[in-house]
């Protein structure tokens, strides 16, 4: 007991849960949240920093003093507001795992050749017409290919190539 008068420390009644009900045991030193969710905030603080800095930069035209000072003062509403902050992630995430679920749920069969229909996985070649084949039909004339490789060359011939025409001489 006389270590702890002479440090000014004094021993956690018990351990405590994050504040972000994440089930692990917080600190005092952590804003009583657990390690990884006091990292969260911190990394979400100094977003909001280089955000407010880059947002100020483009509606100043790049001022650096002011722009430091406002950084300064949004660090303290941050530090602030971290308990709100802590709310708001929490309600967005839940909007936005319901679009990306649905999406998931249209999950794509293995990837087969356009022709054959025969499992290509990664070693499948995609052709320019858009398709996805096997090594055997990889090649556009082993499949219906629709692409026009010939006004693709063409077109590509004549943007590396431009026209120079010189100017006409007058006659002496």
């Amino acid at each position: 007991m006389e270590s702890t008068k002479e440090t000014g420390c004094q021993a956690p009644e018990g351990p405590i849960l994050c504040v972000n009900n994440c089930g692990f045991f917080g600190s005092a030193a952590t804003m009583n949240m657990c390690s990884k969710c006091h990292k969260d905030v911190i990394l979400k603080q100094e977003q909001a920093k280089l955000a407010a800095t880059s947002i100020e930069n483009i509606v100043n035209g790049g001022s650096g003093s002011n722009g430091k000072e406002v950084v300064v003062a949004d660090a303290m509403n941050v530090q602030a507001e971290a308990v709100e902050l802590k709310v708001v992630p929490s309600q967005v995430a839940c909007g936005t795992s319901t679009s990306p679920s649905s999406e998931v749920k249209v999950k794509e069969g293995p990837s087969r050749c356009s022709t054959c229909r025969k499992r290509v996985g990664l070693t499948g070649f995609s052709c320019r017409c858009g398709n996805l084949f096997c090594a055997a039909h990889r090649y556009s004339d082993k499949h219906e290919c629709q692409f026009d490789y010939r006004t693709a060359a063409r077109d590509a011939i004549a943007k590396a190539n431009p026209v120079v025409k010189a100017e006409k001489l007058d006659k002496i």
